[in-house]
């Protein structure tokens, strides 16, 4: 049976071909001293370049010239310059057959060349095994194949050949790893697995599908679905462990064939692939659960605290309103009390005649009522929300084991105290409950008059605690990919121990932290010795800074009138073109529909014009449904099968940057910029149909819900990493993974962003990386900028900031402090 081909033509004729380019030629065909007293021993000029030849082609590309093969011309000319011989001394002076099988055999015998035969096969196939666990794609594995049999000095096969061996390998590498996640699993729990995609009586889903159609809308009743199923998962026995047994790349394909494949598919795997395709889907969809259910309960509690915030808004105003009366009722006796004090009247007598006593302690007890903290704190209506909040939370404390940072030990310990409370059915708190992590804020809600926690404010603070550790990485799940341990994203201190003791680590500091931060501070204090002589000379460039603050002149547009005409001139001259055009030429020009290739087998999508539609649906929002029936090509259920198997958020990654190094090439991007500098904003896009109900609120944006997609753009103006992000979270984590994670050839010095990209954090990694961060920030005017304690006292004037933001970030040192401190410094 023939085997299914990996790769197309074009790649293996590259991967054969001679050296045509001039750095090829000189990489590949420079002759060593050795090589050419080998080929001195020839004593014909056309025998030394004929000898020489074979030999570089023995290296490179790894086979043998053939008898009437001409080698590139510029390939000859550079070795016939290297052996004293005439580059057409091969034309005129054919080499005779027994002559090259004579030069062949002496070179392979002398430079240890080998044929390819079975015990080479044998033993490349048991080496390349190992590397097709970490490695899917054919391009890659037929890279590092061919390099490795270069290493070794064996002639490379014919294509079909290596195309054999890379099936063979993954085929091996495969079976490796069912083994793996399969090692040890019963009978019995093999056979629950397979209950999984049994088929359902009544024609009702499998079980697998009830698993992944948990719904992810923000609702009490949700999060006991999604706890409901996790617990289902758990119930199966899979140890997490076995996740570990397998490279991740491999686990992924695994757990994303479980996902994506119907149960009817599944069914038909034979074992033990069936079995570790199913463990594999479990394990991920015990992550994918935990992370929903803990995001829920983070949006749910979030949607109780706005609702509270509201609710504390508009009841102080109708307080407000209502106790207007009161007040004038209380101004009028206390302008009786002030004229019976300047009288020296009775104050009570003129209180009695002025407003009548009655009234006056009405008054009293209403404003006494208002001023308490607690009437008109969003806290107090977050506590009225307790018993909504009681109809998901024993369910999300039952399910979870928390686990924290050592200043977490009190949270921790409420968490276990409620937990035992809600399986007890006890009302009231132990006498013991834990209060110190409780904040000073919370304090007079939650500790009664008798110093005692009040139930239901504790449990609410307790929660609202456990939602903010949780989002700031404080607390953590086992299991949770979303909410877990910092630490285990960092280098295990062996490995970095080991990278110290290879050389300098690569950032951009110097280890030293001593001498790091003495160059900083001599720097800084350079920096602001110079903004205070230009701000004393009234010298400094679009800013004043003086006794009265820091005043900037506001950036105006810089483009002139004339340069929009000219834009929309410009944008006139461009043809009108169907977008579906224009998606296949540009896939001409780039080959962009290569980077979709399939989940399991890595080979591109047989049909582009499929592929390309469904991209297209994706692109314009339309839906796959919508986007069949307004075309003329693919049938719905193609779309969706190439959908499924082939449009991946890291094809979509690779497709960009194929297009990121088209658009860089071109001379035109020149012309914008040389590609060292970026910036990065967010953008926010409603939600609507299904999306509602997991899109966030952001007050900035309005009451409707939806997401933010975070872009990061070239000076070239290409738009080269983007990411959706919840419309709640904040920009500044997310500015470096674009830097970092965008799959291009562009290397950054500098970047921008606006203040929501802004913080500490981020001016000191950029730091360690040695990248430039320089921010536009709003209110810079309020705000207070590091540094050191020990400052030269003549660098000041006298109560005003001395440094600009841009001079900050060219000494790469600090960040931008959001306020407080007053006038002290802060290191």
């Amino acid at each position: 049976m023939a085997r299914r081909r990996l790769l197309g033509d074009a790649f293996w004729a590259g991967v054969f071909a001679l050296p045509t380019e001039e750095l090829e030629v000189v990489r590949h065909c420079t002759l060593t001293p050795d090589d050419l007293a080998l080929v001195a021993a020839k004593r014909s000029p056309h025998g030394r370049l004929a000898y020489a030849l074979l030999l570089l082609t023995l290296r490179h590309p790894g086979r043998a010239l053939e008898a009437a093969e001409v080698p590139p011309a510029l390939m000859t000319a550079y070795v016939a310059r290297q052996v004293d011989a005439d580059p057409t001394a091969l034309e005129v002076h054919r080499l005779r057959p027994q002559s090259r099988r004579e030069y062949l055999a002496e070179l392979m015998r002398q430079g240890g060349f080998r044929s390819f035969g079975r015990t080479e096969a044998r033993a490349i196939v048991a080496w390349l095994t190992a590397i097709a666990g970490s490695r899917r794609t054919p391009a890659e594995l037929a890279t590092t194949l061919i390099e490795e049999l270069r290493r070794r000095r064996i002639l490379l096969p014919t294509p079909g050949v290596l195309e054999g061996l890379i099936h063979e390998a993954r085929a091996r590498a495969e079976r490796v790893a069912h083994r793996a996640l399969t090692d040890g699993l019963d009978v019995a729990r093999l056979a629950e697995l397979d209950g999984l995609i049994a088929a359902a009586p009544g024609g009702s889903p499998s079980r697998l599908a009830w698993l992944r159609g948990a719904s992810v809308s923000p609702a009490a009743a949700n999060l006991h679905g999604l706890v409901e199923r996790l617990r289902a998962v758990r119930a199966l026995g899979i140890e997490r462990s076995r996740e570990a047994a397998v490279p991740p790349i491999a686990f992924d394909a695994l757990a994303g064939e479980g996902l994506r494949m119907t149960a009817q598919h599944l069914r038909d795997l034979a074992q033990p692939r069936r079995g570790a395709t199913l463990a594999a889907a479990v394990l991920r969809l015990e992550a994918e659960l935990t992370d929903a259910a803990l995001l829920m309960f983070d949006k749910l509690m979030g949607t109780l605290s706005r609702r509270a915030e509201q609710g504390a808004t508009e009841g102080a105003a109708g307080a407000l309103r209502d106790a207007q009366a009161h007040l004038r009722l209380l101004a009028r006796a206390g302008r009786a009390v002030i004229a019976a004090r300047e009288g020296g009247t009775d104050a009570a007598d003129a209180v009695e005649q002025a407003v009548g006593w009655a009234p006056f302690l009405r008054a009293v007890a209403e404003a006494e009522d208002l001023a308490r903290p607690e009437a008109i704190d969003m806290r107090a209506e977050l506590v009225g929300r307790w018993p909504t909040m009681r109809r998901f939370a024993p369910a999300l404390l039952e399910t979870f084991d928390f686990e924290g940072a050592t200043g977490t030990a009190g949270l921790r310990k409420a968490l276990a105290v409620l937990r035992e409370m809600d399986a007890a059915g006890r009302r009231t708190l132990p006498d013991d409950a834990p209060t110190g992590f409780i904040r000073r804020a919370w304090r007079p809600f939650v500790i009664g008059g008798a110093g005692k926690p009040d139930r239901r404010a504790w449990e609410v603070c307790v929660l609202s605690e456990l939602r903010d550790r949780l989002r700031a990485g404080d607390v953590w799940v086992r299991g949770s990919r979303r909410y877990r341990n910092f630490e285990d994203l960092l280098l295990p201190r062996p490995t970095f121990a080991a990278l110290r003791a290879e050389g300098p680590l690569a950032v951009g500091v110097a280890e030293d932290i001593e001498a790091h931060l003495a160059s900083r501070q001599e720097a800084l204090e350079a920096a602001m010795a110079e903004v205070a002589a230009l701000a004393g000379a009234g010298r400094l460039p679009d800013a004043t800074l003086d006794e009265d603050g820091l005043h900037i002149t506001p950036i105006r547009a810089e483009a002139p009138p004339e340069v929009k005409r000219f834009a929309a001139d410009a944008y006139a001259l461009l043809p009108r073109i169907r977008i579906t055009d224009l998606l296949l030429e540009v896939d001409g020009w780039t080959g962009l529909s290569e980077c979709f290739t399939h989940a399991r087998s890595g080979r591109p999508a047989p049909d582009r014009a499929a592929l390309l539609t469904a991209v297209l649906a994706d692109g314009i929002n339309l839906g796959l449904t919508r986007m069949a029936e307004s075309c003329r090509g693919p049938a719905l259920r193609q779309l969706a099968w190439t959908h499924d198997w082939h449009v991946r958020e890291e094809c979509y990654a690779a497709a960009l940057a194929r297009l990121i190094e088209a658009h860089r090439a071109l001379p035109l991007a020149a012309a914008w910029g040389d590609g060292t500098t970026s910036s990065s904003d967010g953008q926010f896009f409603r939600a609507g149909g299904r999306g509602e109900a997991v899109g966030d609120v952001n007050a900035r944006h309005g009451n409707e819900p939806g997401v933010a997609f975070y872009t990061h753009v070239s000076d070239q103006f290409g738009p080269f990493h983007t990411k959706v992000i919840a419309a709640t979270a904040s920009e500044a984590p997310h500015v470096l993974d674009g830097l970092l994670r965008n799959g291009t050839g562009l290397r950054f010095a500098e970047h921008y962003t606006d203040t929501g990209g802004a913080t500490d954090q981020v001016f000191g990694l950029f730091a360690l990386l040695g990248i430039r961060f320089a921010p536009r920030l709003r209110d810079l005017k309020d705000r207070r900028l590091y540094t050191f304690r020990n400052r030269r006292p003549d660098l000041t004037l006298r109560n005003a900031p001395l440094m600009m933001p841009c001079r900050m970030s060219a000494c790469g040192g600090g960040g931008v402090g959001d306020g407080g401190g007053g006038g002290r410094d802060r290191s």
